[in-house]
């Protein structure tokens, strides 16, 4: 449970410290993956100390909200970038942090690292 909570901690690191949406979503999506899977885990073998019928049946559904984690989280991360990328979130590019740091504006133009098919380039 503790290093559950040690990638929590990692994750929320993460998210605060990455420099755009796509790092800060992935991220996210595998640290939120891991963690809850350590703590759940290490919740199943805390309940397991005393076997019985019971107790057997709340790690069995445990066990079966692990695998629903593992199913929906990555799914969830693929449609959130999906739609990010649908609508053209910027890409942090070096030259961007760059400008940033001498003081200059950067424009949309300049974090388009050219990664958009010609369907959305509009």
């Amino acid at each position: 449970m503790l290093t559950g909570l040690l990638f929590f901690v990692a994750t929320t690191v993460g998210i605060i410290r990455f420099p755009d949406f796509y790092s800060r979503v992935h991220a996210a999506g595998k640290g939120d993956t891991l963690s809850t899977t350590l703590f759940l885990g290490g919740a199943i073998l805390y309940i397991l100390r005393d076997f019985n019928g019971e107790t057997l049946l709340t790690a069995v559904k445990l066990l079966l909200i692990v695998f629903y984690i593992f199913i929906a989280s990555p799914t969830a991360t693929h449609a959130i970038i999906d739609a990010g990328y649908e609508f053209r979130v910027p890409y942090w590019t070096r030259s961007s942090e760059t400008k940033r740091a001498k003081g200059e504006e950067t424009v949309e133009e300049d974090l388009d690292n050219g990664f958009y098919p010609e369907e959305l380039k509009g």
